[in-house]
């Protein structure tokens, strides 16, 4: 059977729920999976599906741009790391910057709470899961400046997940070391520029995610997302870069392997 890596999944604070989707994935060839966080409605959920199933699941934690808003976001997300042991972790996310409906003043806070889990992510030497959209000029700042730490002038700093971005912005994370992550996006009708940019990501640098329950891939549209889907990111990549799927499959597999490698 063909096996596939999901690197990037949200999952619900519910047991039943949690049990179908992983059943799901591993009849899918979803061998391995990232549970991601991000806020405290999603943290739970990550924590749950890691629990249930250690050797499928691993597990990333942190807050995102949403949970910036209030003034004690970076003491939030130190209590958030204090309570867990970073031997438990794959990585820190997701985290990141959103600019779509956020003022100057919104734009700081998100950026002063991604730096700060940066820190915590170069101190426990893990690599972090980031989310970027109409923000690439900050997004490359912020990672830029990350990358005086040494753990982020390494071979694994992170992942800029569902990327969506284009040819300049992809050249750019990659000259900063980081893996790129496509999505059921890159499966839309309208979706052509981003398979062309996806053809050119250096297959050492190419991951698959599905971002469940978020952004179900073409043919699936209308139902909620899952990581049994991932398949079909697979098989659109595959396809746009000229590819066996089992070999488009074995690549991201490796890859997301290397990458949260603890």
């Amino acid at each position: 059977m063909t096996t596939f890596f999901d690197t990037h999944a949200h999952f619900p604070d519910d047991a039943a729920a949690v049990e179908g989707l992983l059943t799901r994935a591993g009849e899918a060839g979803v061998t391995r999976l990232m549970a991601v966080g991000g806020s405290p409605d999603l943290n739970p959920g990550a924590l749950r599906a890691a629990a249930a199933r250690p050797q499928q699941v691993l597990l990333a934690l942190g807050l995102d741009r949403e949970q910036a808003a209030p003034p004690d976001a970076l003491a939030a997300a130190d209590a958030l790391f204090d309570e867990i042991e970073p031997e438990r972790l794959a990585a820190v996310g997701e985290i990141g910057l959103d600019y779509q409906r956020v003022d100057a003043a919104g734009r700081r806070r998100q950026c002063a709470l991604m730096e700060h889990q940066l820190e915590r992510a170069a101190q426990w030497e893990l690599p972090v899961i980031i989310h970027t959209r109409m923000a690439d000029v900050d997004t490359l700042a912020v990672l830029r400046n990350a990358s005086t730490l040494p753990w982020f002038r390494g071979a694994r700093p992170g992942v800029i997940h569902c990327f969506t971005g284009d040819q300049a912005f992809a050249d750019a994370l990659l000259d900063l070391g980081y893996y790129l992550s496509f999505s059921g996006i890159v499966t839309f009708a309208n979706a052509g520029p981003l398979r062309a940019v996806a053809r050119t990501i250096p297959a050492e640098r190419l991951l698959i995610e599905t971002d469940t329950p978020f952004l179900t891939p073409v043919p699936l549209r209308g139902r909620p997302n899952e990581p049994a889907y991932v398949t079909h990111v697979a098989s659109c990549l595959a396809r746009a870069r000229g590819m066996a799927l089992d070999e488009l499959a074995a690549l991201t597999t490796a890859n997301a392997g290397r990458l949260f490698s603890r």
